[in-house]
């Protein structure tokens, strides 16, 4: 017999292909102006522009155009587009979900560091805080509307010193990738840094940090390896959720096939490629730095490669239970702190509290 809850998937699922197969004459004629992530990453070269820029107007058989660029070509800090979206000077965005924290705290519950040690679990945790990050967007942004959550590769430390295991962050100054790993960072006994990605290199070259946390393609692509000495693979940064909303007045215009219909492009056509390829994505990255396996994207880097240890993820936990969890829950309404234990609490077995 079918549960409630699987008939209603099922329903939505069916929803979901029948929307995808709406006749392009029934879309609405309009253009979306898209302000994309970092325009030199493989999330943007390879996933968004391509989906912006050449599937949704070939898909709608040119009913739909649209302007595609990135935060960085436009100058603008990655933080400041869903303010800019809020305020109707962006149609369409996306960033990372870490870098509007200052904005909206509840986007911090998304992603917190080594919550989902694998791409499984953390397509998990996605999932089950959609919801949330839903409501999040529409109360802080003027009825924004959510549309799509990918991450990036795990977010793990690159090193340019000899390290055994996260043990040996204590002490040393390293690149943190948001506010929530500054503090799981702090709490290893590790000074938190923040620090531009475009400056890293230089200031691992320099000494001025010993590490720093990103994604494993992404510092292969901006030669991090050439600069660091030790890869711990795990995700210390957690996986930087790239999360795409639009301007609540853009999507009120919209009509319901035309909404529905973009709704199901983005999960068919960018969403699932995208978390499709974290897995793989992750995996070559580690072998582009190390040389430990096919590298296909250029000549592999020879970091050493540091394996993780059970006590590794007992510490982790640890930090997550005593210190980042209750840090974030002081930081929000108690609402959404029941919200995140209702769902990525369910999840993982953690629980916030204030």
């Amino acid at each position: 017999m079918m549960t409630t809850q699987r008939l209603v998937s099922a329903v939505a699922a069916g929803m979901l292909v029948a929307a995808s197969q709406a006749p392009a004459q029934e879309l609405d004629e309009t253009s979306f102006a898209y302000v994309g992530s970092w325009s030199s990453l493989s999330l943007y070269q390879n996933f968004e522009r391509p989906f912006w820029e050449r599937h949704l107007p070939e898909a709608s058989a040119g009913r739909i155009t649209t302007n595609v660029t990135t935060f960085d070509q436009m100058g603008l800090g990655g933080g400041e587009v869903y303010r800019l979206m809020g305020r109707d000077v962006i149609e369409v965005t996306s960033t990372v979900a870490d870098y509007a924290v200052q904005d909206a705290p509840e986007l911090e519950g998304l992603d917190m560091p080594m919550i989902a040690p694998d791409v499984e679990t953390a397509r998990q945790v996605a999932e089950a805080y959609r919801p949330v990050l839903a409501d999040a967007f529409a109360a802080r942004y003027d009825g924004a509307k959510l549309l799509a959550v990918v991450p990036y590769p795990s977010q793990m430390v690159f090193c340019n010193t000899e390290i055994d295991g996260l043990g040996d962050l204590a002490g040393k100054k390293v690149r943190a990738s948001g506010r929530a790993t500054a503090e799981f960072l702090e709490a290893l006994g590790a000074e938190g840094i923040t620090l531009n990605f475009s400056e890293v290199p230089g200031a691992l070259q320099r000494g001025v940090i010993d590490c720093a946390v990103t994604g494993s393609l992404s510092g292969y692509s901006s030669g991090w390896y050439e600069v660091s000495t030790h890869l711990y693979p795990l995700p210390v940064g957690g996986w930087d959720h790239v999360v795409t909303a639009m301007n609540g007045g853009k999507w009120a215009s919209l009509s319901a096939e035309t909404q529905a219909w973009l709704m199901a492009e983005i999960q068919e056509h960018y969403e699932e490629p995208v978390w499709a390829s974290a897995v793989e994505e992750t995996r070559e990255g580690i072998a582009c730095l190390t040389g430990e396996g096919e590298c296909t994207r250029g000549e592999p880097g020879d970091m050493v490669l540091v394996d993780a240890t059970d006590q590794d993820f007992v510490d982790a936990t640890r930090h997550l239970e005593e210190t980042l969890l209750p840090n974030w829950a002081a930081r929000v309404d108690q609402v959404w702190v029941d919200r995140w234990n209702e769902t990525i609490g369910s999840v993982t077995g953690l629980t916030a509290s204030k």
